[in-house]
């Protein structure tokens, strides 16, 4: 039994150092530390009731067995930045990576019988095991968690809950490996087949991150090309209006001059406004000081303008923003264009966008709303709207969930008084 308990409490040391490194922690590094100390304390503990105090107890091995599991993927939401269905991902991996250098131990025990070899096994193969996956899938696991990718991973989660059962059913639990040495060779194969299954699963993953990724890159791109074509088209229906414009202004002042002759002063008045108005139509409208932006909101802000929506606007963008410029636009694309579908169909004196944005050095503020007629149902694990459109719509509030988590800010959708409206808030 005394290799039993060592292999245990290896086994526990290490399930709480892969959780501490591979989730992305609530609190600071010391208080995530103490915690998961007496978390470990907790989980330790009681193998001294199903190895030592009732060894033949199946009922209680059962009983303190459910106990360890509940206690350690608690831990890992505990301390988890969001916890959601990533964390608990990444906790219920983490019993299973660990069982492998407990099988390992066990197997060299049955073969050798030597306690201090055994022990050594289980150490340096839990070390191997977190040090390639550290190397391998540490950056890729943690961004994963902070950005919204794939929304919930609940149904991933029964993948390795199945091989935890498995890996129970074969090695622990009613007959443990020492009692059916033969089975050695399928649980070995079944190691192998974790790693794959978890290979593939971060490989599914990775791809789907990037066609979402290329989808919204090129989604900015069509606006920022539609947005420069519609500058392009303003500038020179400007230039050829401001050009006829020039060319009148001489009839314009002797005009002028023959009313001043007259003294005909009110008509002068007149003339004046008349070429002030046709300037002024003429104008090509700057929304902010932030080239991908404004070129953005030139292209969105002309679709609502043909769609008879009124846009009242509130727009300070500065030159240099301390975000991505592209990550930025297309929050607001994003925002702007939901907004803009919501409203396009209603009554004339209820197609209204209010638009507020400010983005500069110290803080980033955007908050826009609209009227809406019907109810909008919000998700209650994100706490985001759910799209009408369908099953695969509402990628656009995910990103922006997604940007506002790697900013630091909060994102917040409610509706009040007749009135759906969207707030981010970040300050730097």
């Amino acid at each position: 039994m005394i290799y039993k308990n060592i292999s245990y409490t290896i086994s526990h040391i290490f399930v709480v150092v892969f959780m501490y490194l591979f989730i992305v922690h609530r609190y600071s590094k010391r208080k995530t530390a103490i915690i998961c100390t007496v978390s470990f304390l907790a989980i330790t503990l009681p193998n001294a009731l199903k190895l030592n105090f009732f060894p033949d107890s199946k009922l209680c091995y059962f009983l303190v067995t459910i106990y360890q599991i509940v206690l350690t993927q608690l831990t890992g939401l505990f301390i988890s930045m969001k916890r959601d269905s990533k964390a608990l991902f990444v906790g219920l991996s983490a019993s299973n990576y660990v069982i492998a250098g407990s099988i390992m131990a066990a197997i060299v025990h049955i073969y050798t019988g030597n306690m201090v070899l055994c022990t050594a096994c289980c150490i340096v193969t839990h070390i191997i095991i977190l040090y390639i996956l550290y190397v391998k899938i540490h950056d890729i696991w943690i961004s994963y968690q902070k950005e919204d990718v794939m929304g919930s991973w609940w149904k991933l989660c029964l993948i390795p809950v199945f091989f935890y059962c498995g890996f129970s059913f074969l090695t622990f639990f009613p007959f443990t490996i020492d009692d059916h040495p033969e089975n050695i060779l399928g649980v070995v194969m079944f190691i192998i087949a974790m790693f794959a299954s978890h290979v593939i699963i971060l490989g599914y993953v990775s791809s789907e991150s990037r066609r979402t990724a290329v989808y919204w890159q090129n989604t900015l791109y069509e606006l920022y090309i539609e947005g420069l074509e519609s500058q392009s088209y303003l500038v020179e229906q400007s230039e050829k209006n401001l050009r006829i414009l020039r060319h009148d202004v001489r009839h314009y002042s002797g005009l002028i001059d023959s009313l001043l002759d007259q003294g005909e002063y009110e008509e002068i008045r007149k003339v004046v406004a008349h070429i002030n108005t046709v300037a002024d139509e003429n104008k090509v409208t700057r929304y902010c000081n932030n080239l991908i932006a404004n070129t953005m909101l030139s292209s969105i802000l002309e679709k609502a303008r043909l769609l008879g929506i009124e846009v009242q606007r509130d727009i300070v963008i500065a030159r240099e923003i301390p975000v991505d410029n592209y990550e930025f636009t297309m929050v607001v694309a994003n925002i702007l264009d939901n907004a803009i579908y919501c409203v396009k169909d209603f009554v004339e004196k209820r197609k209204f966008i209010d638009i507020k944005i400010r983005c500069e050095q110290n803080q980033l503020l955007i908050h826009i709303k609209n009227a809406y007629e019907k109810e909008i149902v919000f998700d209650s694990e994100t706490g985001l709207p759910k799209s009408r459109k369908g099953k695969n719509h509402g990628l656009g509030m995910q990103s922006v969930q997604a940007f506002a988590d790697k900013i630091g800010g909060t994102l917040g959708c409610y509706c009040e008084q007749g009135l759906f409206q969207v707030l981010l808030y970040a300050k730097f």
